[in-house]
């Protein structure tokens, strides 16, 4: 059964030059279970779809969408009381800049403390009075904080970007949620950390069942983490599928274009090269081209792309949004 399953979201923005469609249709099945990456440029819509899902909104958004079930409950029909009670029960999430996430005149510890849930306690009654501050430094020690005093006594100010993603990631599994929506948990650190940081993930998904929504820019990053992967463009999901096909032989011109950026160290690069890139610069969502809308950027672009593509299917779970497709002999086989 999925966990989480979405169709046809649309989030619109007023603005001072009108109202503008951010995010487009998207479509979104995630199952119970599952470590879904969801991938595109800075500006594509990424966090704008994870704030809907936790309804982290402002009075300028307008929100529509056929259904957006979350554990079977379409949380689109529940008031705003109910749906903040659902959603701390069941979802958590990683912001992508943790220092302005935190309140400033609160030290780290208190708000980590007061993050986890009465729910999770284990143990007789009496101990109560101590195991929030203990499960606290335990879930600092996890997450990579040696230091947990220093840690837990500090304010967000004092603390390096780092290490407030760090207390954000262990307030996210404090809660042990169902669905835990990542966005970009590693972009503020260096590569052993990030490493730790993924292992932890890749831990709460087979231990604790626990399904995951990996938000990021690089695809090679969350590529050994993620069992499916969407690639999203200029508000629009371009292409969705399992890690093996997306990585191996990908339809959509986009996602062939972000695996090309990425450099080849099994071979020898030569000096001072330079990484392949898309011509052009994404759009402005208020002067979006017809029909595809990577069409001016496409090196494979013609006649019939200024006409918006329909959504096909190579195989089972592989949909893609192009008129011309590439890798279409190597599906075949």
């Amino acid at each position: 059964m999925p966990l989480l399953d979405i169709r046809n979201l649309t989030i619109e923005i007023d603005t001072s030059e009108g109202r503008v469609k951010v995010v487009d249709k998207l479509s979104l099945t995630i199952n119970e279970g599952e470590v879904r990456g969801l991938v595109g440029e800075s500006g594509s819509g990424k966090s704008l779809v994870a704030k809907a899902l936790v309804g982290i909104t402002k009075n300028n958004w307008h929100i529509s969408a056929d259904r957006m079930k979350i554990c079977d409950i379409n949380v689109l029909e529940l008031t705003p009381r109910e749906r903040r009670h659902f959603i701390a029960e069941n979802i958590a999430m990683i912001f992508q800049e943790p220092v302005s996430c935190f309140d400033p005149s609160v030290p780290v510890g208190d708000q980590l403390i007061e993050a986890i849930p009465n729910r999770v306690f284990e143990g007789k009654w009496w101990q109560r009075i101590f195991w929030r501050k203990k499960h606290a430094k335990a879930l600092l020690h996890r997450v990579g904080v040696k230091d947990h005093e220093k840690v837990m006594n500090a304010y967000p100010h004092e603390l390096s970007d780092g290490i407030c993603q760090k207390v954000m990631i262990a307030m996210a599994i404090a809660v042990k949620p169902r669905l835990l929506i990542a966005d970009e948990p590693i972009s503020a650190m260096e590569a052993t950390t990030q490493a730790q940081i993924l292992r932890l993930l890749d831990k709460m998904n087979v231990v604790n069942h626990t399904t995951i929504l990996l938000i990021s820019n690089d695809m090679d990053a969350i590529a050994n983490l993620a069992d499916s992967i969407s690639v999203m463009y200029c508000g629009q999901m371009v292409e969705t599928g399992s890690r093996e096909v997306m990585l191996k032989s990908p339809h959509h011109p986009y996602t062939a274009a972000l695996l090309n950026a990425l450099p080849d160290f099994s071979q020898d690069l030569p000096h001072k090269s330079k990484l392949e890139t898309l011509p052009g610069s994404i759009p402005s969502l208020q002067h979006l081209p017809i029909g595809c809308r990577l069409g001016p950027r496409c090196p494979y672009a013609q006649k019939l792309c200024v006409q918006t593509p329909h959504v096909n299917q190579s195989t089972k779970g592989h949909l893609y949004y192009c008129h011309y497709p590439l890798n279409m002999e190597e599906a075949n086989r």
